[in-house]
């Protein structure tokens, strides 16, 4: 199991910024950041001390390129199963979003930035705990666990749970690889069989629409037929 090694800032520009100065195992979390980011450089804002922002350091274990590709599915596994365990055994909906991240009742609730960092890979995740009062752009498409009836958990405790499960989830793709924990991810999956578009980021490729047929076992998410390796999805809303 991972050692891990938290070291908090009170403030900071960005923990996944911080974190390039770790090395295996090293954590780095905040109460506030003044220059968070999401994937895609989407700007990330949380007011201090509501939410989790934090960034893990993990050895790519010397696995290829299209093998690192899949850490960010991994990470939202971790990160599923860590809020699970924070929340009433009664609560359904939890699920992943390809390619990064987490939804509660088809809201986002986490989101995951991975970057490479020579042969490290920096797993940033923010979680939104105790925030509600989204802005209005955003109002109707996110969430918090402190929504949900019955939570009572700390932002710490939401910390602790989350990178246990990263230390399970982590070892065993650094093990077995992305298949062994394909089957998990697959269940979880909260675009399939919805109509989804998908902008690309890799290289020229086009725009995708159709029905999703859910991520694939190289991680990759299969629209209208289509395999897509990088991209972000939405759903579209059919009257």
């Amino acid at each position: 199991m991972v050692n891990w090694k938290v070291h908090h800032r009170d403030e900071t520009t960005s923990t996944n910024l911080d974190a390039r100065s770790g090395s295996h195992g090293d954590v780095f979390t905040a109460d506030f950041q003044t220059a968070g980011r999401g994937r895609l450089d989407h700007k990330w804002f949380s007011p201090p001390g509501v939410n989790l922002m934090m960034s893990a350091v993990l050895s790519s274990g010397g696995r290829s390129a299209d093998s690192v590709a899949t850490l960010p599915l991994v990470v939202g596994l971790a990160v599923v199963k860590g809020i699970g365990r924070c929340l009433p055994t009664s609560v359904a909906g939890i699920r992943l979003k390809w390619p990064n991240d987490v939804w509660i009742g088809g809201r986002k609730v986490a989101g995951i930035l991975c970057e490479l960092n020579g042969g490290l890979v920096i797993a940033g995740v923010g979680v939104n705990v105790l925030k509600a009062d989204f802005p209005p752009e955003i109002a109707g498409r996110a969430t918090c666990l402190a929504e949900t009836p019955g939570f009572s958990s700390s932002i710490a405790d939401v910390r602790k749970s989350v990178l246990a499960e990263l230390s399970d989830a982590y070892e065993r793709w650094l093990g077995g690889g992305f298949e062994s924990v394909y089957g998990e991810i697959a269940a979880l999956d909260g675009l399939r069989g919805r109509i989804v578009s998908v902008r690309q980021t890799d290289g020229d490729a086009s725009p995708v629409c159709g029905v999703c047929g859910g991520i694939a076992p190289d991680g990759s998410l299969l629209v209208g037929g289509v395999r897509v390796y990088a991209g972000e999805a939405n759903v579209e809303h059919v009257s």
